[in-house]
């Protein structure tokens, strides 16, 4: 696997981006890590809270630039990035694993004795651009009245794709589902082709993402449903209790949000 050039360290001397295309807006640069050693920044956020427009703005010329666009959540009990305890060192690369053998795994140690892994469900016809959907779930969480995302500050992350993010920066919040988050960034690779999702935030165990192709029926739902409880049980064991129901809310819904206790 090519290394990704890393363009932030350029933000260091020239904090307003020029260099990179950007008119970034003051803010800071992440470096530190679960180890305390010394890394090359993770990511850079904004030192103001997110505002609706500003994802538009900015991404894409972000994108021609190499950084990807993410909200990450500063109003949390855990505070923001740099209290995270990010783990770069420990992640694998998402690209060496497959989703259906990653979440088939996750179910056999998650369903009930006896229960087979029912496969992998077969994507909706895509609603909407999936960058314009990002956009506009950047826009929501950024107007707040999201209980479980306090305060949104806009961050660049250097990443090829949206799905690699949690991975790129090293997140640990599904430590105790699974420590190597590259592998859950498998399945984020799969729902990008499948369903169009974008990671659009991340908080300290919290990961919100956008989606241009939600499910339209109750079957098409139930599907989706069983990966998300291989991919985060507390979504549905600490949330509705049962598949069927935790389905039911899936049908239309463009926000995925997944938290590990």
């Amino acid at each position: 696997m090519a290394t990704l050039p890393n363009p932030l360290p350029k933000l260091a001397a020239d904090p307003s981006g020029r260099s990179l295309g950007l008119q970034l807006p003051p803010g800071r640069l992440i470096d530190t890590t679960e180890d305390g050693a010394w890394h090359e920044p993770l990511l850079w956020h904004a030192e103001r809270s997110a505002a609706p427009g500003n994802w538009t703005a900015l991404g894409a010329p972000a994108g021609r630039a190499g950084l990807l666009p993410v909200l990450v959540d500063l109003g949390g009990a855990q505070g923001g990035p740099e209290e995270w305890e990010l783990m770069p060192a420990e992640m694998s690369y998402a690209g060496d694993h497959d989703a259906e053998e990653v979440l088939a795994e996750f179910w056999a140690e998650c369903a009930a004795d006896g229960e087979e892994w029912p496969g992998l469900a077969v994507g909706p016809v895509l609603a909407a651009d999936a960058d314009v959907r990002a956009a506009e779930v950047a826009d929501s969480l950024a107007g707040g009245g999201r209980s479980w995302f306090k305060d949104p500050y806009l961050a660049l992350v250097p990443a090829r794709r949206s799905a690699d993010v949690p991975a790129a920066v090293g997140w640990p919040g599904p430590a105790n589902h699974e420590s190597d988050t590259a592998r859950l960034c498998a399945v984020l690779r799969s729902w990008e082709d499948r369903f169009g999702i974008r990671v659009v935030a991340l908080g300290f165990d919290v990961l919100v993402v956008s989606v241009a192709a939600p499910p339209t029926t109750l079957a098409e739902a139930g599907a989706i449903a069983a990966e998300h409880f291989a991919f985060c049980p507390d979504n549905v064991l600490q949330g509705p209790g049962t598949l069927d129901a935790y389905a039911g809310r899936l049908i239309g819904e463009r926000v995925w949000s997944f938290w590990w206790d």
